[in-house]
């Protein structure tokens, strides 16, 4: 191997981190050719990992190398969200991930790539394309192992919870959820419900803030949310809330708050 090959090889390595996939596109675009990675993989530099991608040599891959590698090499509008997002940040280390269930919202029309999806994460991925909340709204950067990716606020999470009630969440659940995020700030909240699309997201939002009695829901304008018209249902045979036109679980409703 000539001298050009460590050189580039090694301003590779240390551009990229260790546990990430790398796209093949996205090393075309650095002057990283075919010819030169297939040269890389015989030397054991890297190994393919399916089509279009590739990564270290022995590297063990997750699920969040790989969303550091659509966000950040194929800067698709994807992120852990909901629950997932809440249990990264230690949120709801107390409730159990169901099915080791993993939730990635995405922008509308964005696609997984081929070599995510052919991949066996051990985990049951839920990937939700949706534009209910601006793309960039309420997403913050967190540390994972050795690298940084981006995933929901506390707060943009519980609306993405919301959103899946109730086929995909169960609102008992996401009552929980709400109980303890008593630290939201709420110029953010405000941002958030105001550009949320969704009207039983914020509707539930509004009344699973109040029935935790957060003090931050005194500091939210109403007025200025679009919690549009007519009722909405999340439980068949259930209670009506005429504040917020919902109709909820009647276990929920008749749920005693805990004593302080």
């Amino acid at each position: 191997m000539n001298t050009e090959k460590p050189t580039k090889i090694n301003k590779l390595l240390l551009k990229v981190p260790s546990g990430v996939v790398l796209s093949s596109k996205w090393l075309g675009e650095l002057g990283y050719s075919s010819e030169l990675i297939r040269n890389y993989k015989r030397s054991n530099w890297f190994e393919s990992f399916g089509n279009g991608a590739v990564k270290r040599f022995g590297d063990v891959i997750e699920y969040m190398g790989a969303v550091y590698t659509m966000q950040n090499q194929m800067n698709m509008n994807i992120h852990p969200s909901a629950k997932t997002a809440l249990s990264l940040m230690g949120r709801i280390h107390y409730l159990e991930m169901q099915e080791d269930k993993v939730y990635l919202f995405a922008e509308k029309g964005e696609v997984l790539p081929t070599w995510f999806k052919n991949q066996d994460w051990k985990l049951n991925i839920d990937f939700i394309t949706t534009r209910f909340l601006p793309p960039d709204l309420g997403i913050i950067e967190i540390n994972y192992k050795n690298y940084k990716v981006n995933v929901s606020s506390p707060a943009r999470a519980m609306l993405e919870c919301l959103y899946l009630v109730p086929d995909r969440m169960d609102l008992m659940e996401c009552y929980q959820i709400m109980e303890g995020l008593t630290d939201l700030i709420p110029n953010q909240v405000q941002e958030l419900l105001e550009s949320c699309t969704s009207i039983k997201g914020k509707r539930l939002f509004l009344y699973l803030a109040e029935k935790s009695s957060h003090h931050w829901l005194n500091s939210i304008d109403i007025k200025k949310i679009n919690l549009g018209r007519g009722n909405r249902s999340i439980s068949n045979n259930g209670k009506f809330i005429a504040k917020y036109e919902l109709v909820v679980p009647k276990e929920l409703e008749e749920n005693e708050l805990p004593e302080v």
